[in-house]
């Protein structure tokens, strides 16, 4: 099938990478658009979206109104606004798209009911020590993927930990094209709020209300760059910024579940996951008093992975 895709790029400090990640998807015939949203960019990206608009009719260059800085997840959300294709796909600026980004989406998007398609990416390092803090946090992960072919309810409860094979927490947004249509009729955005994790609270949501399906889960359709500035490498695990970061993520998903009535099961995987980050921020006796009232309501937290977080401090 024939596809008109807009693909979004939010810009923030990304003057080095951005001319890379438009120019890979200006290269496939599916990408109808790329929408640029400037993030009020400490670097030279603007004066680099500009040219770029110049230099490529299919490039189009937004700014908040203000023209300041709100966040991935809020530029995202202008891109949608503004996007005009039939499809959405997303692109980080630091990233770039292979030539197979969409063949998995022009036979999938033929059965009406799929509203989203997404695969796997690959990794590349783009400086040597963004390489040593990446494989010291992950260590080799050369494809980022799923662990098997799903669609439906599946994604949502795989990604939730809630089927019987480990299914994975996450993909990745580069690898996501979904209708525009359905995006609309659910009312679905990102978290502005959240100025970290909110791909992951969109991502989980999206999985709920829409119906996704894997596509190509095997081999890289775009690829991560990662250097000295990725965010993603400058956090400790469980360290008190990354359990407070955990905590903004699950917290605006237990309030999402409430406010939505999901299934019970998704809705306590949600909640014992919020909670554990809560108390992991708490200290002295209300700590400790607070861990000891929850465990009675809820003695299912002691299952969970994350439970040696709260103990500490």
């Amino acid at each position: 099938m024939k596809m008109k895709t807009s693909v979004i790029i939010p810009v923030y400090n990304a003057e080095k990478y951005l001319s890379k990640a438009v120019e890979s998807a200006l290269q496939l015939d599916e990408v109808y658009e790329i929408v640029l949203v400037e993030d009020q960019s400490p670097d030279n990206a603007l004066q680099v979206c500009r040219e770029l608009t110049q230099k490529y009719n299919r490039v189009k260059l937004f700014q908040h109104p203000d023209k300041g800085n709100h966040g991935a997840g809020a530029s995202r959300n202008l891109g949608i606004e503004k996007a005009t294709g039939e499809f959405i796909a997303f692109l980080d600026a630091d990233d770039y798209y292979l030539p197979n980004r969409f063949e998995a989406e022009k036979e999938l998007f033929r059965d009406p009911k799929v509203d989203g398609v997404f695969n796997a990416i690959g990794t590349e390092y783009l400086t040597e020590k963004g390489k040593e803090e990446f494989q010291s946090k992950f260590k080799e992960i050369s494809l980022s993927t799923v662990n098997y072919p799903a669609e439906g309810e599946e994604v949502f409860k795989g990604l939730l930990s809630l089927t019987t094979k480990t299914f994975g927490t996450s993909f990745h947004l580069n690898s996501l094209t979904v209708r525009r249509a359905s995006l609309a009729a659910h009312h679905l955005q990102f978290n502005k709020e959240l100025r970290v994790h909110q791909d992951s609270d969109f991502i989980i949501k999206l999985s709920y209300h829409c119906h996704l399906k894997t596509g190509n889960i095997t081999e890289a359709v775009a690829m991560r760059g990662i250097h000295d500035d990725n965010r993603i490498t400058k956090i400790i695990k469980y360290s008190p910024q990354y359990n407070q970061r955990q905590f903004l993520l699950w917290k605006s998903l237990n309030e999402w579940a409430i406010s939505n009535q999901i299934p019970p099961e998704a809705r306590k995987r949600i909640y014992l996951l919020y909670k554990s980050f809560d108390l992991s921020l708490k200290k002295g006796l209300i700590k400790y008093c607070t861990i000891v009232w929850e465990t009675l309501k809820n003695p299912e937290i002691l299952k969970t992975k994350y439970r040696f977080t709260y103990y500490k401090r």
